[in-house]
């Protein structure tokens, strides 16, 4: 796909995405959400990629939420299938990656802006950032997963309070409530960004896949999450990566992993 919307870049193994629309603040539109979907399709299925680096253009915004225009005259059940085919594409296929996937939040995130974030494994904000869900400003709800994952990260009573106010948050109270991992000066995003996807991508790949289907789990049912983790962690013995960790350790060297 010749991407219009979107600007894409492996480098050292990392797939950087960047949401190309600075003059809308990165809103999200039909034809944005496409290219996403077809380039978190081929993170998954290109071994060289060992993580996704997600952020926007410009100064301002992240993604400072959905192309309003496009949905405005929608009914009921064209609202849901909008809906449903962004989670399933996008959002869903983004928590769901073998490969993780890190926001590096350099503006505004807000609507669908905040919850491309949420659905991320890892969320580093400028220290300017504000977060946020004001779509009940619209008489709408999130519909891109807003307030299951958002109640996951927060718990409850805050991801109501925020979803029912509408109120924005700064990226300090982001890190306090744990919406985001860290958060850091401008200048230093993109940074933190790699230092942290530096560490990860030295690790065992397939382990990592592991990791992030077994820490998805529990927000299902515990018992199952418990049962899966068991499978996942079985299934890291017969890797060629566990052999080499093993090895690594014993001989006191670091570890080389293949991702097989």
């Amino acid at each position: 796909m010749d991407y219009q919307n979107i600007l894409s870049v492996i480098k050292e193994n990392i797939l950087y995405l960047t949401i190309n629309r600075p003059e809308k603040l990165n809103a999200l539109n039909k034809a944005t959400l496409a290219e996403l979907a077809d380039a978190i399709a081929i993170a998954n299925n290109t071994p060289e990629i060992l993580a996704v680096l997600l952020t926007g253009a410009g100064e301002k915004a992240f993604v400072a939420g959905a192309d309003i225009s496009e949905f405005s005259s929608f009914g009921s059940s064209e609202g849901e299938a909008l809906a449903r085919e962004g989670q399933e594409k996008v959002f869903n296929a983004i928590e769901n990656s073998s490969k993780p996937f890190l926001a590096a939040v350099n503006g505004f995130a807000l609507g669908g802006g905040l919850e491309l974030a949420m659905a991320c494994h890892i969320r580093v904000v400028s220290s300017f950032a504000k977060l946020g869900l004001p779509e009940v400003t619209l008489g709408l709800i999130p519909g891109y997963g807003g307030t299951q994952r958002l109640t996951q990260l927060v718990g409850k009573g805050r991801a109501f309070e925020m979803i029912a106010t509408a109120d924005m948050i700064t990226a300090e109270r982001a890190v306090e409530i744990g919406l985001a991992n860290h958060a850091v000066p401008a200048g230093d995003l993109l940074t933190k960004a790699e230092e942290i996807l530096t560490k990860i991508k030295q690790r065992a790949p397939l382990a990592i896949a592991s990791a992030i289907k077994a820490t998805n789990a529990v927000h299902h049912d515990q018992a199952s999450g418990l049962e899966l983790e068991i499978n996942e962690f079985g299934k890291c013995f017969d890797t060629a990566d566990f052999k080499e960790g093993v090895a690594a350790f014993l001989q006191k060297r670091k570890a080389v992993f293949t991702g097989k």
